[in-house]
């Protein structure tokens, strides 16, 4: 009985150390000082592209725009919003065009991704319109159409 009473009392004391054990590490504390900084966001270019909208711009109606945004950064971003930022032109080789009833509508709440160190090719639908307006001399012309973008990380 000596004997069972004793083995009770060290396994008693031994589930009370790893209580208190188990205790300390939980119940810890500390304090300290850290500190951080941020990098500094490279410009993020738009140019007009190569290729040909998705939809070409018809008198009477809407077309694509077609961009290409370059991110040099190390990371992705997302372009959020691009929005016309002057007057809208025709190629060099269409002089008769008068780019009157061109317009451009801005396009808000984009979530397009940029990959880090990239271009990316972006087709905004029916972002132009033309009207019955525009001069016949603008037929099969290329529209530049100067826009800001704006891209969140």
């Amino acid at each position: 009985m000596k004997r069972h009473v004793m083995l009770l009392a060290i396994t008693a004391l031994l589930v009370g150390l790893g209580a208190g054990t188990a205790h300390a590490y939980f119940g810890s504390t500390g304090s300290g000082t850290g500190s951080a900084s941020t990098g500094t966001m490279q410009t993020v270019t738009v140019a007009a592209t190569t290729g040909s909208p998705s939809t070409p711009l018809l008198p009477g109606g809407t077309g694509d725009v077609a961009l290409q945004v370059t991110n040099p950064n190390s990371f992705a971003v997302t372009l959020v919003s691009v929005t016309g930022s002057g007057p809208i032109t025709a190629d060099g080789g269409h002089a008769g065009c008068t780019t009157t009833g061109v317009t451009f509508t801005d396009q808000t709440g984009l979530t397009i991704n940029i990959p880090a160190s990239g271009t990316t090719q972006v087709d905004l639908p029916s972002a132009a319109a033309m009207s019955t307006a525009s001069s016949a001399g603008c037929q099969g012309a290329t529209f530049s159409i100067p826009v800001t973008i704006a891209v969140h990380t």
